[in-house]
């Protein structure tokens, strides 16, 4: 992992000409460091990365004992993060875990199909999604005109099995927010970059989020010399002339020289607590994780669900892990109680989808991640974002920043970049 450089960054510590501070790591601060430190870039001179928290990642971190925080999972939709990858040297770390189709399963007794994850596979009855007809796909071709203001429950109500069994997993995988209250708008965006050859093309992190995402990140940051100082949260940042002066840690501030640059990578409500009078979003969904212990050697595997509580399950060597969105409901409920239902859930499509086993009746340890404020809540009526520039010499980063997607690791990398060119 990069280490902490020396106290380049503390107050009294000699600076070059000109400073780029980059505060948040989460994948929108790791994004703006990457351009800003790009070889033979015209950006500034020195790149300095704070983080708040111990270690970098943000909401797409790896817990302490290894564990990633959440599933997190990528399209051949998402150009920008999977350019990411390929500049930190992870690319080929993240792989297709089931090929050409997704198995989901149907706990409401509808058993098990396999979805291509093309649409040109969907000139097979069998590979395609239930309730796309002609008159379906013309709900889907409607949905991803822009300028779309209904829910996305509206927009299919004359289609309740296409909802159920593809739009409703798509909203909820994207949006983090249900159908019924879920903005048409985004997921327009959303099916329009999934229509583009390869769009639908599913990957995940072979090992984990730290060895195949902030770790490569940080590994190349350290070797373009860009400095990293974790456990520094931004208390004050003081403003004068429309610009930001000094940026204060605690102790004495650190001040701004008129050629430094600073970049926010922060949730909305931590830039809401620097900047009052800042519009950001006021209403969030949270997301639930569970890490079942798991004897299995065999992953990754990719598996949805339908008609329960579990949403996506994703198997690993000796783990297998299970996504909740939109989760509001289940945010009082504790691993012991929902562990064992959430279980029961997951042996029944693992049987269902042939994974290797073991798949015992009792439910292995597991460990609960709840992520409270885990993305905006995506409505019909979500405001537009901030202006990216509040101050002269600052701007803004963040999923919740993207003007037109939802708030994913593809939005946190495009706005990370717009940030750096912005200044």
């Amino acid at each position: 992992m990069m280490a902490a450089a020396p106290n380049a960054t503390l107050p009294g510590a000699t600076l070059p000409a000109s400073t780029l501070h980059v505060v948040g790591a989460g994948v929108a601060g790791l994004a703006a460091a990457l351009l800003a430190s790009r070889p033979g870039g015209r950006a500034a001179r020195c790149v300095v990365l704070h983080e708040a928290s111990p270690a970098a990642g943000g909401r797409a971190r790896a817990l302490p004992d290894g564990t990633d925080n959440g599933t997190h999972a990528l399209l051949g939709a998402n150009p920008a993060a999977l350019g990411f990858l390929a500049e930190i040297g992870a690319r080929e770390a993240w792989v297709e875990p089931e090929g050409e189709t997704l198995p989901v399963h149907d706990l409401a007794g509808g058993g098990l199909r396999r979805v291509a994850l093309s649409p040109a596979g969907w000139r097979d009855p069998a590979r395609r999604p239930p309730g796309l007809g002609a008159g379906g796909l013309l709900a889907l071709l409607r949905a991803a005109l822009p300028g779309r203001h209904s829910t996305v429950a509206e927009a299919f109500a004359r289609h309740p099995a296409l909802l159920r069994h593809f739009v409703e997993p798509l909203t909820l995988a994207a949006l983090n927010t249900a159908p019924e209250e879920a903005g048409l708008r985004r997921l327009g965006a959303v099916l329009r970059r999934m229509a583009r050859p390869g769009g639908c093309r599913l990957y995940v992190a072979r090992r984990g989020l730290g060895p195949d995402l902030v770790h490569p990140a940080l590994e190349t940051l350290a070797r373009r010399g860009v400095v990293f100082r974790p456990g520094r949260r931004l208390r004050e940042l003081e403003r004068a002339g429309g610009r930001a002066t000094a940026l204060g840690f605690g102790g004495t501030p650190l001040p701004l020289g008129e050629a430094d640059r600073v970049i926010l990578a922060l949730p909305p409500w931590e830039a809401a607590r620097l900047l009052p009078g800042l519009r950001v979003p006021a209403l969030h969904r949270p997301i639930l994780n569970l890490h079942f212990e798991h004897a299995t050697g065999a992953g990754p595997r990719f598996v949805g669900l339908l008609g329960g509580l579990a949403q996506w399950m994703l198997v690993r060597p000796g783990m297998v892990s299970v996504t909740i969105s939109a989760a509001t409901g289940l945010l009082a409920e504790s691993a012991e109680s929902l562990g064992p239902r959430i279980w029961a859930e997951l042996r029944e499509a693992a049987r269902a989808a042939g994974l290797p086993g073991p798949w015992p009746e009792e439910a292995p340890p597991c460990r609960l991640v709840k992520e409270h404020r885990a993305t905006p809540a995506h409505l019909p009526d979500q405001p537009a974002p901030p202006p990216l520039r509040p101050l002269r010499n600052l701007a803004l980063a963040g999923d919740w920043m993207d003007p037109t997607l939802p708030a994913t690791l593809e939005a946190a990398i495009r706005s990370g970049r717009r940030a750096v060119r912005a200044l």
